[in-house]
């Protein structure tokens, strides 16, 4: 039997035993503000964990990096000279920054690291009972736009062109921790495959000491425990994105916790959607910018994009799929 993992927003099936002659051990840290999972398979168990602690590292070095929670990061620093005077960032953050941006050409603005300004509008910490006013989120909105992001690539600054404009990497982040904490994984001598899952962003690799890879299943968003499908990966990033933990509910409508960066106002209409790609930092981006598109527009954005497929599971509970993803349902 292969071993299977559940992805759903950080939640997991423990792996099964690995095949005889090989270790795959595993292991939880709390990262980013999520649960990050670790898996390393070699026939050596001191070469797994040396791949292990050195992913964990990287992600450690990448939340440094781009944490806007941080005082000390270098996204903190481009967010306090918001309209006051370009910042010098290192070009891994730059770079960062610009295919950001060109994701949010694509979308049309349906995904937008501006729109960390919206932070202290909405908290969906539970206690949002009724809409915030009208005019507070107007404000808010008004610094959102991906345009305003000027970026000198002779110069690696970034620069905010409005003040109070800020940036926040919380739909982007996590996809990219796991790449690169695949990509310093992987250079480990005789690490033959893994798993990083950054709470619901995942990527696998390598051989998973099993017949048929690695094993994903999609849990049903109504049931986090349960899964919906199941699909076999080889070097691959599955993505979910839910309500199924943080959502506001406001005189009787739910509404997730992406909030759509065009008006300020949370997601309605979506309640999961799982994008398939290479890529988990592309993965990650398009998971947001499917759920602020709604199924229609989402799913219609994902067909035409080659290489990527997507799961969506709507408020009423009608799952679509993308044309040529090939999924395994549970009778």
């Amino acid at each position: 039997m292969n071993r299977a993992i559940l992805i759903a927003c950080g939640l997991l099936l423990p792996l099964l035993a690995g095949a005889q002659g090989y270790s795959s051990p595993k292991k939880i840290v709390k990262l980013m503000g999520s649960r990050f999972e670790f898996t390393a398979v070699a026939k050596n168990e001191a070469t797994a964990w040396e791949a292990i602690r050195a992913g964990i590292a990287e992600v450690e070095r990448i939340e440094r990096l781009i944490s806007s929670w941080d005082s000390q990061s270098q996204t903190s620093a481009i967010n306090r000279q918001a309209g006051i005077a370009p910042v010098k960032v290192d070009r891994e953050l730059f770079d960062l920054i610009y295919r950001a941006k060109k994701v949010s050409k694509l979308t049309q603005g349906a995904f937008d690291i501006s729109f960390a300004s919206m932070e202290r509008i909405w908290t969906f910490d539970g206690g949002e009972h009724a809409m915030p006013p009208a005019g507070r989120v107007a404000e808010a909105a008004a610094l959102i736009n991906w345009q305003d992001i000027e970026l000198d690539a002779d110069k690696n600054t970034v620069f905010l062109r409005n003040p109070g404009m800020r940036i926040g990497f919380g739909a982007i982040g996590k996809g990219y921790a796991a790449n690169r904490a695949k990509a310093v994984m992987s250079k480990v001598t005789g690490l033959k495959g893994g798993v990083v899952n950054a709470g619901g962003d995942l990527i696998a690799w390598g051989d998973s000491a099993q017949p048929g890879g690695w094993t994903i299943q999609i849990a049903d968003p109504n049931d986090r425990d349960r899964a919906l499908a199941w699909l076999q990966v080889n070097d691959l990033a599955v993505v979910t994105s839910g309500d199924y933990e943080k959502f506001a509910f406001i005189d009787g409508q739910r509404y997730a916790h992406i909030v759509d960066p065009r008006t300020g106002y949370p997601t309605t209409g979506t309640k999961s959607v799982t994008i398939v790609c290479p890529d988990a930092e592309l993965s990650d981006a398009l998971a947001t910018s499917v759920f602020v598109l709604g199924p229609e527009n989402g799913m219609n954005l994902i067909n035409q994009l080659q290489g990527v497929e997507c799961l969506i599971v709507d408020d009423h509970n009608e799952v679509l799929t993308s044309d040529h993803l090939q999924l395994n349902y549970y009778k």
